[in-house]
């Protein structure tokens, strides 16, 4: 269905966070972040790089994108400062306009914050798909703020997960996820690790989801076989692996140009530990078949994520449809605005 079919009136709809949480479905958003990346794998979007200002306690971050098949257009600005966290405050904030591509017309102006937590579990759950061995029951998360419980919430929809680690310098982070995780009523079992590397050495899926700008996860750890989804370095500077460990993996971006300059390959690529000829190709070319996953069970893969707004603007778009057949959010004209 094309975009300016998606809304009966001329007036923009404006969701807020309460409203996009009523509709967000982390099964369905993986089947829309799994149709984004096999669009993005036949080369049918437009998306250019993330564009960042570098603010006083964190960045903004501009992200366009356009999937002309699906009639989707749209634009997402979003923030990320680590620092929040004591103020009370998401680490992560965003807001999502989405256009009608054939007017320009603006359709859709929708919280974010929740869909940026959803589209990034969504991602993780299609690289565990493609790239973990099919018998994966052991999950380990490192960095249990926020986005972990996104992260916990999708791979179990892809993957027979029976026991879940968690780490986190905050112990009580890592103790509310454990909480969470058996909470889920999917049976879990679930513990807080002492130290990283008891967490990692369990590991058959790794999620690494910290602000680090060093390694917090070492070679020796990783066992073979472990699947890893990197999802922390978003930004140039960000590093979460050992460098030996990517080249010993299978390396599988979201996207060439923006892990170059700002995923966990960035520092390696930058200090020429790694080359870009090592990376293996994008998730969008599995998802597509041009490529396949995992070809070994002793293969290690890494899957560095970045966030591409490909996935922010389908998962809204998808948001915005079930929110109107709800009746939900507010409808105002663009004078309104």
């Amino acid at each position: 269905m094309h975009s300016q079919e998606s809304s009966a009136s001329q007036g923009v709809m404006v969701l807020r966070r309460s409203e996009v949480l009523k509709v967000l479905s982390m099964k369905d958003e993986i089947a829309t972040v799994e149709e984004a990346f096999r669009e993005k794998g036949m080369n049918a979007v437009q998306m250019p790089p993330k564009q960042y200002l570098f603010l006083e306690g964190g960045d903004l971050r501009a992200m366009p994108a356009y999937l002309p098949r699906l009639g989707i257009a749209g634009v997402k600005v979003v923030n990320v400062h680590p620092g929040n966290r004591e103020r009370g405050l998401p680490s992560v904030m965003a807001v999502i306009e989405l256009v009608d591509p054939y007017t320009g017309r603006p359709l859709a102006i929708v919280d974010g914050t929740e869909i940026t937590a959803y589209r990034t579990g969504a991602a993780s759950a299609v690289a565990t798909k493609y790239l973990s061995r099919d018998d994966s029951s052991k999950l380990c998360i490192v960095g249990a703020g926020a986005q972990s419980r996104r992260q916990l919430e999708a791979i179990v929809e892809v993957r027979d997960i029976r026991k879940v680690f968690a780490y986190d310098v905050v112990r009580a982070a890592a103790e509310g996820l454990v909480r969470y995780a058996e909470s889920m009523g999917r049976n879990l079992s679930a513990e807080v690790a002492d130290a990283t590397r008891e967490c990692v050495e369990s590991a058959d899926v790794l999620v690494t989801a910290t602000p680090a700008k060093a390694p917090v996860i070492l070679n020796d750890w990783v066992k073979p076989g472990t699947h890893i989804n990197a999802i922390g370095a978003d930004a140039p500077g960000k590093e979460e692996l050992d460098p030996a460990i990517l080249l010993r993996s299978k390396i599988v971006v979201d996207d060439y140009e923006q892990t170059i300059h700002s995923g966990e390959i960035n520092v390696p690529i930058s200090k020429g530990i790694l080359r870009k000829d090592q990376i293996y190709g994008e998730l969008g070319e599995i998802v597509a078949g041009k490529k396949p996953g995992r070809t070994s069970r002793d293969e290690v893969t890494v899957f560095d994520s970045t966030g591409v707004g490909i996935l922010d603007v389908a998962t809204a778009f998808s948001v915005m449809r079930a929110a109107g057949a709800r009746g939900l959010g507010l409808t105002v004209s663009e004078l309104g605005l």
